[in-house]
């Protein structure tokens, strides 16, 4: 079945355009005219991702963001006429995937989400992301390693899940701990000793089954995924 795009936007000539765009590049769509409607389609439909505006009636974007992601890991990507650089930031703090201003051209705003559905994981078949020995499956929240000719599952926090998660979607990649708080701890106020803590514990439990040197440190970067431990 083709995708769904919820598209919570007030204005009807917007959400008519983004509508026949995503139509048109074969995904399904459904359109809430305020926070509130877009609030009960999300926890009623299950869309695969979510197109907010900030200022909405009743519940307004930063709202709807909040608590879609207390919810679980719908992609969200805002979009309003706000471009600060302040409003851009506290949309990627609080959990966005990415931030457009309007006026946009509609087919970068496609363009953009089917980016950010890769990296959600959509379009992979069962939504499994493999990296080497390394096996991550997004639907069942289930990692496992293969080592000696069998498959050993890892015990992981839902934070160290998402964590190993956002390293496997780009391996080789060098991420910043900053990186890593705003894609995996969105909305908190978590420092770098608390990734640091996150992925020590992650690094250990790898080794453990089998995946020694997988979990690399970057002097003065952060942290990446080796593809071939």
């Amino acid at each position: 079945m083709a995708e769904l795009v919820l598209i919570a936007e007030d204005d009807a000539e917007i959400a008519g355009i983004l509508e026949a765009y995503f139509s048109r590049e074969g995904f399904r769509t459904v359109h809430a005219r305020d926070g509130q409607v877009a609030l009960d389609l999300h926890r009623s439909l299950k869309p695969d991702i979510v197109l907010a505006d900030i200022t909405m009636p009743r519940l307004d974007g930063w709202e709807l963001l909040a608590e879609i992601q207390r919810r679980g890991r719908t992609p969200v990507i805002m979009i309003t006429a706000l471009d600060e650089d302040v409003d851009r930031l506290q949309g990627l703090r609080i959990g966005a995937d990415d931030y457009i201003v309007k006026p946009f051209n509609p087919i970068e705003v496609v363009a953009r989400a089917k980016a950010v559905l890769r990296r959600a994981g959509h379009g992979q078949t069962g939504a499994v992301i493999r990296v080497g020995k390394l096996t991550i499956d997004l639907d069942s929240y289930q990692a496992r390693i293969e080592a000696d000719g069998s498959q050993v599952p890892l015990s992981l926090t839902l934070t160290e899940f998402r964590l190993l998660a956002h390293l496997a979607r780009t391996p080789t990649k060098a991420f910043s701990r900053s990186e890593l708080v705003d894609a995996c701890l969105p909305g908190s106020d978590a420092l770098d000793r608390t990734i640091d803590s996150h992925l020590s514990k992650l690094r250990k439990k790898l080794e453990q089954a089998g995946g020694e040197g997988m979990l690399a440190s970057i002097r003065g970067i952060g942290y990446r995924l080796a593809v071939d431990p």
